[in-house]
């Protein structure tokens, strides 16, 4: 049988980058490994990508074929897949991509920086409007102090693995039909840290670690929003083998407002008025998260009506201003009158009824017979 085009096997063009031909192979040998890949012909599909590869992947080996096509590298002694005494088919690539790195291995004992917590917190109304200064206390892994860490017991020492050699990955050799394949595994003799601890700290039971809990200083900044949060550099858990803390992060939760409501650097509020404060006009008192104020309502104003008070909103988070404060007008119809107050009503309601209806009313009334009209 004909073997086919190794360009085609990889899935590639003539005059494709190095690569773009690795990359095509990683994703062959991923999908048809023997050891990974349930599909038919998996083991075939697999040595015809790895010859492809060793060819297209050698600058001279390509060139040649290239030339020659298969004659070429088959002439010239460079064997197929598998050759006597032949490592498995570029280890090196197989191994990188199943089991990451390359083979390098990742001292167990290195610094890692320790683990970022969150928290939440929820503030009334006008304190994120105005910021404040707080203690939280959380629970947090630490260091434990009886055995610095080691998770030794006070005078002894922990003992270097002898299984792994203090590496924290163990070899698997496994045969297949292709060559010897070795697969590393973290050691689950000394889960990975390299070291066995035969006598264990009492404090924290080996761990190295032990549970507290943490008084933490919090500054919230006047003007913080729902949802924002505050990072707290290196007030998160400790870090490993010496390495850095992490980082604590506050979310912040703010409580609604009986009366006011906001939106960004804005707030806003509904202020009832009555008939005849809206008709004849007035000066009312205005409540605001920085104290009341005197807010003027002209004659004839309407519900609905909103008026803007500058820069009596929230402060900006970033430094930048303050927000206003909107106050929409509401005009209060009276449910319960007395028969005095009925008697006024409808003499003024006489006294300005043909001045209301041209005025007030006429326009609403001319829309509406246009509207039924077709007009």
């Amino acid at each position: 049988m004909s073997k086919r085009d190794y360009y085609e096997v990889l899935g590639v063009s003539k005059d494709a980058s190095k690569d773009e031909i690795k990359k095509a192979y990683r994703k062959l040998a991923r999908k048809y490994h023997p050891d990974v890949s349930e599909e038919e012909n998996a083991s075939e599909k697999f040595k015809e990508a790895k010859e492809a590869y060793e060819t297209l992947s050698d600058q001279q080996k390509r060139a040649q074929y290239d030339q020659f096509g298969h004659a070429g590298p088959q002439g010239q002694g460079f064997g197929g897949f598998g050759g006597g005494g032949e490592d498995f088919g570029g280890f090196g690539d197989i191994f990188d991509m199943f089991f990451g790195g390359g083979g390098r291995r990742r001292d167990p004992n290195a610094p890692r920086k320790g683990a970022d917590l969150q928290y939440s917190m929820t503030l009334q109304f006008e304190e994120a409007i105005f910021g404040k200064s707080t203690d939280v206390e959380i629970p947090t892994e630490e260091t434990c102090d009886t055995c610095d860490g080691s998770g030794a017991k006070p005078g002894t020492s922990p003992e270097t693995c002898s299984h792994c050699q203090g590496s924290g990955q163990i070899n698997q050799e496994q045969n297949t039909p292709f060559g010897r394949v070795v697969n590393r595994r973290v050691c689950h003799y000394c889960q990975g840290s390299g070291q066995i601890v035969k006598d264990k700290c009492n404090t924290c039971g080996g761990d190295g670690r032990v549970t507290n809990r943490k008084k933490i200083h919090i500054d919230i900044p006047a003007g913080i929003e729902e949802g924002q949060q505050i990072r707290v550099p290196g007030k998160g858990e400790a870090g490993v083998n010496g390495g850095p803390a992490g980082d604590l992060f506050v979310v912040i939760r703010v409580q609604p407002h009986e009366f006011f409501e906001r939106e960004g650097d804005h707030i806003f509020c509904e202020i009832p008025l009555t008939f005849a404060q809206a008709a004849l006009g007035d000066e009312i008192e205005v409540p605001t998260v920085h104290g009341k104020v005197k807010l003027k309502i002209p004659g004839g104003t309407q519900t609905g009506k909103t008026f803007r008070l500058k820069e009596k909103g929230s402060p900006n988070v970033h430094g930048r201003g303050h927000g206003d404060q909107h106050v929409k007008i509401r005009v209060i119809t009276p449910k319960n009158l007395t028969d005095r107050q009925k008697e006024l009503i409808r003499e003024f309601n006489e006294i300005s009824g043909n001045e209301a209806t041209e005025e007030q009313h006429g326009t609403f009334f001319e829309r509406m017979k246009r509207a039924f009209k077709g007009d």
